[in-house]
């Protein structure tokens, strides 16, 4: 009753579509994923159908939360059958809808776990984090994938980077809130331009992770301001050549024999697929890698598009299943 009064959860005002935004998408992401988009657009414009993973952070473990969630009928998302998997790693969803409460930051007392869209731990497993690392988390605000990599391995040195100064104070912030100070050491926090970062520190990081600027079709469509959603759309065209310039600049960061991944949170093939087939197109150092056991192993928890490449997997929100959307992609240096 309530969402049809367009309230809803604890009587907050709903979130309203951006008309301009549904109608670019209706018209690329109809030709792009076909009859798919119409269940995708279910999920994407019904905020209340989202779902939140809780990532349990094991520098402040409490049994009495992983109790908590058990009672509130939470389950383990992933299973044992993973190529990769942690045993430190935990992460928990719940099949119905909503959001566990969010944890208020307390001075002195680390946070016991974080919300996040769970399809986002996807490219924290394909890159496959092994300790004493090097690793670059190349545009890393707001912190859940580092914080995600800190839960599976102990990396000899995280290096986080975030361009954006606000975002970058929000960064720092939630590291502090989740990982214990002498740990904070193995931490290198900066805001550098990321196209910068193969040049500054040539093949220095055994894995990079460029989370890519994009279209973030879930806030997009969400945009309150028309005339700011409307320069976006304009500019989106232009996304693509960033995000292979910061890609470049990751391979370049990378050691010999190093890997990359590459993700985002949007649908557009422009920024996926595209932009990886232009660089294994035109570098000759870059093969790409096998993440099709993963895909397979995790198709039972996401909504995974059919006929991708195997390096590369697409999270297509999906009813009870509404994480994504996230493209992952690996490739590696030789």
């Amino acid at each position: 009753y309530l969402s049809q009064l367009g309230w809803g959860y604890e009587g907050k005002p709903q979130k309203q579509i951006c008309q301009v935004v549904l109608d670019h998408f209706e018209k690329q992401y109809t030709k792009e994923l076909g009859e798919a988009w119409s269940t995708v657009r279910e999920v994407l414009t019904s905020p209340l159908c989202w779902q939140y993973a809780v990532l349990l952070n094991k520098f402040s473990y409490s049994s009495e939360l992983e109790n908590n969630l058990h009672l509130k009928g939470y389950l383990s998302l992933f299973q044992e059958t993973l190529p990769y998997l942690p045993g430190s790693l935990k992460c928990y969803i719940s099949r119905t809808p909503g959001r566990f409460p969010a944890q208020k930051h307390q001075i002195g007392k680390l946070k016991e776990y974080y919300l996040l869209n769970a399809a986002s731990l996807l490219s924290v497993l394909a890159l496959e984090i092994k300790d004493g690392e090097r690793v670059l988390d190349m545009c890393a605000a707001p912190g859940g994938k580092s914080i995600a990599m800190l839960q599976c391995a102990w990396p000899g040195h995280l290096h986080c980077n975030e361009y954006d100064s606000l975002r970058s104070k929000w960064l720092k912030q939630t590291l502090e809130s989740f990982i214990p100070e002498p740990l904070m050491n193995l931490i290198t926090l900066s805001e550098l331009d990321g196209r910068q970062i193969g040049d500054l520190h040539p093949e220095l990081y055994d894995k990079v992770l460029l989370d890519a600027p994009c279209s973030n079709d879930r806030s997009w469509l969400f945009s309150s301001d028309i005339q700011q959603a409307t320069l976006r759309l304009i500019q989106r065209k232009e996304l693509s050549s960033l995000q292979v310039q910061l890609l470049r600049s990751a391979i370049k960061a990378l050691c010999p024999g190093g890997s990359v991944i590459y993700s985002t949170c949007t649908l557009s093939k422009a920024e996926n697929s595209d932009v990886i087939s232009h660089i294994l197109s035109s570098c000759s150092n870059i093969l790409p890698v096998d993440i099709s056991e993963l895909a397979s192993v995790v198709s039972d928890e996401f909504s995974l598009v059919a006929g991708v490449q195997p390096h590369e997997l697409l999270v297509l929100p999906a009813k009870g299943k509404a994480w994504g959307p996230m493209y992952v992609a690996k490739l590696k240096k030789t």
